[in-house]
Parts: structure tokens; C-alpha cells; sequence
């Protein structure tokens, strides 16, 4: 499937059991809720997935399950992200075999590379499997900024497409846009900066709290990349309470938490993520409460 990253892509909670198994039904269930609300894509074990405390069976078999529960209706995103790089190649290889779509590729976990350490893992990756690649740029999180000198170098990869821009740097947006222009896709990979970013030219959004508001973010994209910034922003003001908890260390039990409130899927979490608990859970549940009568107020 030809990925436009263009629209929302959820970067999609992984849902478990009590005793931290997989719950594959849940899974099936909330990638419909997803699609039928209007996502462009999901994108399957990124850090709200809970990639790296999956076991590597598991890995595999929730990218089968979303494979089969999607059934081409919409892109499939495997989030990649090992701690060595034969792990990472030998698991693009098999993400490929599975049927996903594209890959989306974290930096080398546990290890902060320099510029030439990261060239040449990524060069790699893009060499294992014909899978569009959408680099994943935390430096917040993991300690690698891909940087629009090294993205220069990466780009001589055909397979590498795609950028979840997460620096927290909106000049970060434009300057790879002015840069490379059509030969590389910025997407926005903060929920609290995605009206800024929509501004500067970015139509395509991997969001965590989409989990919980799919309709609602696809909404607000959307009015922002036509150019309606009157409705926009009075959306973005509902929302953006709940999205500043995506840029938490917490942020996947924030969003467990409010898609549990909304659709009454588990919060469970995998250890050493313990649930939220005392005033840090009340904190939460306020917010989420509150969102969703702002959002009532405006038609929701």
C-alpha cells in the first residue's frame, strides 16, 4: 500500500489482560473504533505500544492481529525498536513477511549513537526490506536527534520517506520542509504541537491521545489543514489539556487511562509501568472528564 502520511495515525495502545497477556480481542476491537472514526493509518508498537517491554512472540503476533483486523482498509505501521542492529534488521524482515505496510524506526534503544553510528544504523534498517521507513526523532526520549544534516544522508536511502518530527522544536518543521521539500514527509509526533505544526505545513500526525478522541483529532487536523484556524483552535483549546499528558514520562498510562474512561478498555499496563494511582489517577480522570464536556459544549 502506497502511504500518504497524510491524516492521524494513532500510534495505537497495546491491550492486555490482568495478568499482562495480550488481550487480542481487545486489540481487534479498538483498531475498528479507530477506523471507523476516521484514522489514515495505525501505526502498531511505538512507545505508547509499549514496543520494548513486549516480548519478541508478541511483537509478531500484534502485528498479525492488526494485519488481519485491518485488512488494507488503512496503512499498518510497525513501530521498530531493538537494542542492537541485526535485531532491528532481522525484525523488519519479518514485519515485512507479516504483510505491515511501513516501518516506523527507532534509534538504537539503550545506546546514544553519534552522527556516523546513526547513519550507518539507519542505512541498514532502509536496506532490509523494501518498507517505507518514517524515522522516529525523540532526542528527548532517547538521546539521538536526527538532525536535517543527518537526514540529508539518509535520504540517499530510497525507503526512507517519512519523519515523526519530535524535537519540540517548530523550527525543526520548516527547516525540513525547506529542505526537502516532497522527498520527505514531516509528521508531527507531539499531540500539544500538531495546530503549530498544521500552521507551518504538516498534514500528517502519529498521536497518542488519538487512542482516546479519535473523532475529535481527526477533526482538528483536518480543520487546520484547510485553513479554518477560528474552529481549529477552538477545538485545539478543548483538547489540549489531554494532549499535554502525551509528553509526560507517563504518557501511556495517561492515555490507558482516558481511553479506559471513554471506551472501557484496560489500563493495564506492562512492569515495570505501574497504573496510575492516588492523586496522579484523580489528576487524570479530572481532565479527561473535563475534555469531554468541553468537547459536548462544541457538538462532540
Amino acid at each position: 500500500m502506497n502511504i500518504q502520511w497524510q491524516g492521524v495515525f494513532p500510534a495505537v495502545t497495546t491491550k492486555l489482560k490482568p495478568d499482562f497477556s495480550l488481550d487480542l480481542d481487545a486489540i481487534r476491537h479498538g483498531l475498528e473504533r479507530l477506523i471507523e472514526n476516521g484514522v489514515s493509518g495505525v501505526v502498531m508498537m511505538g512507545m505508547v505500544g509499549e514496543n520494548a517491554q513486549l516480548s519478541p512472540e508478541e511483537k509478531l503476533e500484534v502485528l498479525r492481529t492488526a494485519v488481519q483486523t485491518v485488512a488494507g482498509r488503512v496503512p499498518v505501521i510497525s513501530g521498530v525498536a531493538e537494542t542492537g542492529t541485526a535485531r532491528v534488521v532481522a525484525f523488519a524482515q519479518e514485519a515485512a513477511r507479516i504483510g505491515v505496510d511501513g516501518l516506523m524506526v527507532f534509534p538504537g534503544l539503550t545506546y546514544k549513537s553519534d552522527g556516523r553510528e546513526t547513519v550507518a544504523f539507519y542505512r541498514e534498517v532502509a536496506r532490509a526490506s523494501a518498507l517505507p521507513i518514517l524515522l522516529y526523532n525523540n532526542p528527548r526520549g532517547y538521546g539521538v536527534d536526527l538532525t536535517p544534516d543527518l537526514v540529508a544522508e539518509l535520504l540517499e536511502e530510497p525507503t526512507i520517506v517519512a519523519i515523526k518530527e519530535e524535537s519540540y522544536d517548530t523550527t525543526r518543521v520548516t527547516d525540513l520542509i525547506t529542505r526537502f521539500g516532497d522527498r520527505l514527509a514531516v509528521v508531527c509526533g507531539v499531540d500539544d504541537l500538531i495546530l503549530e505544526s498544521a500552521a507551518l505545513g504538516v498534514t500528517g500526525w502519529v498521536s497518542g491521545m488519538a487512542n482516546a478522541l479519535p473523532r475529535a483529532s481527526v477533526d482538528l487536523l483536518k480543520l487546520a489543514v484547510e485553513g479554518d484556524y477560528v474552529r481549529a483552535r477552538k477545538l485545539y483549546a478543548a483538547l489540549t489539556p489531554l494532549y499535554h499528558l502525551d509528553t509526560v514520562v507517563k504518557l501511556v498510562q495517561h492515555i490507558k487511562l482516558a481511553e479506559h474512561l471513554i471506551t472501557g478498555s484496560a489500563e493495564t499496563v506492562k512492569p515495570p509501568r505501574l497504573d496510575l494511582a492516588g492523586a496522579e489517577r484523580e489528576r487524570t480522570i479530572a481532565i479527561t472528564k473535563q475534555t469531554l464536556a468541553d468537547l459536548s459544549a462544541l457538538g462532540y
